[in-house]
């Protein structure tokens, strides 16, 4: 945050990585502190920008799903023993929620879901340290409403058996898609499966 503080007295376009802080409080500061001062301030969120969830951004708002009803979003990933510098990322969030891979991946999903549907207005949760692994929490559930009526589930899961990024937003019909894949979104409807064969230059690990 200081430095984004900084950034905004010198009168500096503030660039951010994502999570934006640590707290609402001090996202509020950056917020004020840029206002103040008449400088755009920005948060590394791209994938809004990205053919494959501008496509499903078109597919919700012409209807091609009837209204939206349901959303649940569900990531699973195996223990990755990664480089010392993310061991050690993950390690400063020692008795301080919030500084794991919940914040570094899940942000991006939920950046997303904002974009398309509108804020989340109320959330309940539960976030734990299952494993062991590293100080932060290692699985996030959560239910949500957002504020277009929408309400939803989430589950993060970071010590799983298996790999599993799923995005499912359910209507009349319903469309499939992850926020870190490469595979084809799906939309079903009455008449079948439709799929759309667009990806994002990136690997699942991606970040």
């Amino acid at each position: 945050m200081e430095y984004a503080l900084a950034c905004a007295r010198a009168g500096k376009p503030v660039y951010v990585e994502k999570p934006m802080a640590r707290t609402l409080a001090e996202c509020e500061a950056m917020i004020d502190a840029c206002l103040t001062t008449g400088v755009p301030l920005f948060v590394a969120y791209y994938r809004r920008a990205l053919p494959r969830f501008l496509k499903i951004k078109e597919v919700v708002e012409s209807g091609a799903i009837g209204d939206v009803r349901l959303v649940t979003v569900t990531l699973h990933q195996k223990p990755r023993r990664r480089g010392r510098s993310y061991q050690a990322a993950l390690a400063r969030g020692a008795g301080d929620r919030g500084r794991g891979k919940f914040l570094d991946l899940a942000s991006h999903t939920l950046d997303f879901l904002d974009y398309l549907l509108g804020p989340i207005v109320q959330v309940k949760g539960l976030a734990a340290n299952q494993a062991g692994l590293y100080p932060a929490e290692d699985i996030v559930t959560a239910t949500v409403e957002i504020w277009s009526a929408v309400q939803g589930t989430g589950a993060w899961c970071f010590t799983g058996h298996s790999d599993l990024d799923v995005i499912e937003i359910v209507g009349s019909r319903a469309a499939r898609l992850s926020t870190f894949g490469v595979e084809p979104i799906s939309l079903t409807t009455a008449d079948g499966i439709a799929r759309f064969a667009l990806s994002i230059p990136f690997t699942s690990s991606s970040r």
